[in-house]
């Protein structure tokens, strides 16, 4: 007889992990609380950006290339002084 519980999935904690002007810093990450993890760590520093997110609708709007997107997006983060921004699925 098969336990019930083994077929349950439980989710896997997330953790967002970025470089703020050469510092690296660990946060909490849930996939509903935000739209990206870009945004997220923008959010742990503090910084409003409601107008990058405006900007960054112009750009979706006027092109359909992920690269131009992913380019913007990469370079205004860069800016503010964010580097290697990437999530980290913690499987306890």
């Amino acid at each position: 007889m098969i336990c019930p519980m083994a077929e349950l999935e439980f989710p896997v904690a997330l953790t967002l992990q970025y470089t703020f002007n050469g510092v690296t810093k660990t946060v909490g990450y849930a996939n509903d609380k935000h739209q990206s993890m870009f945004e997220a760590a923008a959010k742990a520093e503090g910084f409003d950006i409601r107008q990058y997110q405006d900007l960054e609708h112009q750009v979706q709007m006027s092109t359909r290339d992920k690269k131009s997107h992913r380019d913007f997006r990469d370079n205004y983060f860069k800016k503010l002084g964010f580097s290697e921004v990437k999530v980290i699925r913690d499987a306890d």
